[in-house]
């Protein structure tokens, strides 16, 4: 039951204000006008369905009793897993296997699985007398098993949630933070395998750090090879990467090496966002959207749709709201007693947050696009539905907060 004198209107309020700007920004991106002609797609009404379907499963899951809510977590982890595996025997889709097509609706699995994941390595990495290594073992077998399933999709960008999520969750579980540092370290070697010279460099700062940290010879030299070995076989899986896949990372680098094609996105998205100047063209004028050069704006591009119709000043105030919803999550997790619902809930934080920056990374050109997409905004039913959900989990264990497990 709801505890009015604990719960979060606060987070909850922010949460609906996220998901009405969505509804408004995705009315836009399907609606086009060009002179007197005007016409629009569903994807708006699609999208208030689940606004209201996602309002619906929150008030289900404050309502149900944390031992129930304790007790499924296994079990839907792993149904969620079956459908992972499952989805591979339905029909492509855009060349990939990511959907189950249900009356006109498409439900993605991997949306599910982030959640679920957290929920789960939350509940295992928090279990008490369990050492670090331990906790970083479970954690990353748990994470592993659903990457794994989604990258043979192919969704690379996806995977990327997962591993964020399990470094906050290893820091919000008081896992020392040089393990954490071995664990990115990997990243960090194959960024520097982009040019050779780079190895050494990276290698004599590891070396450096973890001696710091007060590591045995034999952790420092174990670690130090295994970055050398990943820096100098990356090339090798860099040839496995599909076609557009390479492409991306290199029209990152530089999207007028492929204007037309790979560019052509990041390049749109740029013209968009920038055309709008301090205050937009005004509702529905986006030019760049009426006019089609932005492909997918509904969906990972939508902000680019903000940034052309609402300016600066919009853009700003979305980002705004984005920033007061994250930082009242922070404040509030230190509330949370349980250790358990302390870890889940930074684990959820994080994914959220990520998908935040990288979209909109991707939009201004900061980082490659990577068809994740803006939460709360885009378009899409699962990845509102899940974000919705994830943010009622967290309502719910502040709700509960001092109570005892």
């Amino acid at each position: 039951m709801i505890n009015r004198k604990k719960f979060d209107f606060t987070l909850l309020a922010l949460l609906v204000s996220l998901m009405i700007m969505g509804c408004i920004a995705i009315f836009s991106a399907s609606t086009t006008v060009i002179g007197q002609h005007v016409s629009t797609e569903n994807f708006w009404w699609k999208q208030i369905i689940f606004v209201f379907l996602s309002i619906g499963a929150i008030a289900l899951l404050l309502r149900l009793p944390m031992p129930i809510f304790d007790i499924l977590v296994l079990p839907l982890y792993v149904l969620n897993m079956l459908a992972l595996v499952i989805v591979f025997f339905t029909p492509m889709v855009n060349g990939s296997h990511r959907w189950f097509s249900m009356g006109g609706i498409n439900l993605q699995p991997s949306e599910s699985a982030k959640l679920l994941t957290i929920l789960m390595v939350a509940r295992i990495i928090s279990r008490e007398h369990l050492n670090e290594y331990r906790q970083i073992l479970y954690g990353f077998l748990l994470v592993l098993l659903p990457v794994a399933l989604i990258i043979i999709e192919p969704d690379f960008g996806t995977t990327l949630v997962f591993w964020a999520s399990l470094m906050a969750m290893l820091i919000a579980a008081e896992v020392p933070v040089f393990y954490v540092l071995l664990i990115i370290s990997p990243i960090i070697s194959i960024v520097c395998s982009v040019w050779l010279p780079f190895i050494p460099i990276w290698i004599i700062i590891l070396v450096f750090l973890l001696f710091k940290a007060r590591l045995s010879w034999v952790a420092v030299s174990i670690a130090s090879i295994a970055n050398v070995f990943i820096a100098l076989i990356t090339p090798v899986f860099w040839m496995g990467l599909k076609d557009y896949q390479q492409n991306r990372i290199l029209t990152f680098m530089d999207p007028t090496r492929d204007p037309l094609g790979a560019g052509y996105q990041i390049i749109q998205a740029k013209i968009a966002i920038g055309s709008g100047s301090m205050f937009g063209k005004g509702w529905l004028l986006g030019t760049q959207k009426n006019m089609n050069f932005l492909p997918e704006h509904h969906t990972d591009f939508i902000f680019s749709i903000i940034g052309e119709e609402f300016g600066f000043i919009g853009s700003a105030f979305l980002l705004g709201v984005f920033a007061i919803f994250f930082l009242h999550i922070i404040k509030n997790t230190g509330d949370l007693k349980i250790k358990e619902r302390k870890v889940a809930t930074a684990g959820i934080m994080a994914y959220l947050m990520f998908q935040t920056f990288i979209n909109i990374g991707m939009n201004i050109g900061l980082v490659p696009a990577t068809g994740i997409p803006l939460p709360f905004i885009s378009y899409g039913g699962s990845n509102l539905l899940i974000n919705a959900i994830s943010v009622g989990v967290v309502l719910k264990y502040l709700n509960e907060r001092g109570f005892i497990k």
